[in-house]
């Protein structure tokens, strides 16, 4: 796994809870967030990074008796959100009716809907994709090779560590800089967030009323309130905001104030689909095909258990499944994932028996078909070479 996915800089021996970049990439070394500080791959130690004397000199008697660090607390926090949201999702339920539900799916169903789901993962990739500015973007194929990896890392790992990863994947596959990719893939969450508003109030006269569309409601204004400061801050001053904020980095050690400036212009570049209209135009549209061929999938799926529900009963899943996204889950959304479907559901009446069977379902067919592709686009990426330039060809 150490050809495309290690990064630029690598973790060198030091143990801690940390602040280091990209350790648990490489096999048999630190896992991630287990160093203090790096090198250059292909240097040697101490070459290009500063070295900590203190840190190096650190014992294994010292480092055990320290409290828990970073690491411990994310992942306790995990566990809980994990226990709480499955808590949630399976109180109430009669297993016995449960498996039942179960026996009788029509797993025919399934067929077209993994075929939706194949096509709103690529419509993904694309909007990505096009968040890029015009004669910068990368090229399609690395681009759904990253999205892939990150899947897999979102799959994986808490936190949804996999938008670190494809950061990382695209930036080795690719001319891009990392700071344009690190924008865009903001970006990209912003334009989430608004389509899944986007399409739910636009599907609202179809949809059952629950107690929770006031708090969606407020929740979309403020969305949209905040977006709209941020396109006119933009729009009319350009970069220099971004400037002005990171102009403190550069008394850090080890950067420069040319460094910050640099790397704040190409950040900028990254939030083209913000502040350049063509750019928002195109964005929107493949994110809103992406959530609405999402729609398609869930309703497929849900038809292999409620045959008689309508298109409608799809979208208010994937709805409430797409805002659920944005709690801070455990890996895969386990928990997570199952009570949003389920709340989805009660709107329609279905028991908590009927419900959960279907969202098990609908998140194994999520799970397994972006583990086994990202893994597999991890090992066939682990074999390319890197890219070794920093310029900002593109094609």
């Amino acid at each position: 796994m150490t050809g495309t996915l290690t990064p630029r800089w690598r973790a060198v021996g030091l143990q801690g809870a940390g602040r280091g970049v990209g350790g648990g990439c490489s096999p048999g070394g630190p896992s991630v967030g287990e160093v203090r500080y790096a090198r250059a791959v292909g240097s040697s130690v101490g070459e290009g990074a500063p070295v900590v004397p203190a840190l190096a000199r650190e014992s294994g008697s010292r480092t055990s008796g320290r409290r828990p660090g970073k690491r411990a607390v994310l992942f306790g926090v995990t566990v809980l959100l994990a226990a709480v949201f499955t808590y949630l999702a399976v109180r109430g339920v009669n297993w016995h009716k449960a498996w039942r539900a179960l026996e009788r799916c029509d797993a025919w169903w399934l067929v077209p809907a993994m075929v939706a789901f194949t096509v709103q993962t690529v419509l993904r990739g694309m909007r990505w994709r096009s968040l890029f500015a015009p004669g910068r973007r990368p090229p399609r194929r690395p681009v759904m090779a990253a999205t892939m990896i990150g899947y897999l890392f979102n799959n994986i790992m808490p936190a949804r560590a996999g938008e670190a990863a494809r950061v990382v994947a695209l930036s080795q596959s690719t001319t891009a800089p990392a700071a344009e990719i690190v924008g865009t893939v903001v970006v990209e969450r912003a334009y989430d967030v608004l389509s899944i508003l986007i399409i739910y109030f636009c599907a609202s006269p179809w949809l059952p009323h629950e107690s929770w569309s006031g708090a969606a409601a407020i929740f979309a204004g403020v969305v949209a309130a905040a977006l709209a400061i941020v396109i006119w801050v933009l729009a009319v001053h350009g970069d220099r905001p971004l400037r002005f904020i990171v102009r403190p980095l550069g008394r850090l050690p080890g950067l420069t104030p040319e460094r910050v400036e640099r790397e704040a212009a190409t950040l900028a570049e990254g939030l083209s689909g913000l502040r350049e209209h063509r750019v928002a135009v195109e964005a929107l549209a493949w994110s809103l095909a992406a959530w609405m061929t999402a729609s398609l999938w869930a309703w497929l799926v849900l038809l292999a258990f409620q045959p008689t529900f309508g298109f409608g009963a799809g979208v208010l899943v994937t709805v409430a499944i797409g805002l659920s996204n944005l709690i801070p889950s455990p890996p895969a959304a386990v928990g997570v994932f199952e009570a949003a479907g389920v709340a989805a559901l009660a709107a329609y009446h279905v028991s908590e028996s009927a419900a959960l069977p279907y969202a098990l379902v609908l998140h194994v067919s999520n799970f397994v078909p972006l583990v086994v592709v990202g893994a597999i686009t991890l090992r066939y990426a682990a074999k390319q070479p890197r890219l070794k330039g920093r310029g900002a060809t593109y094609t």
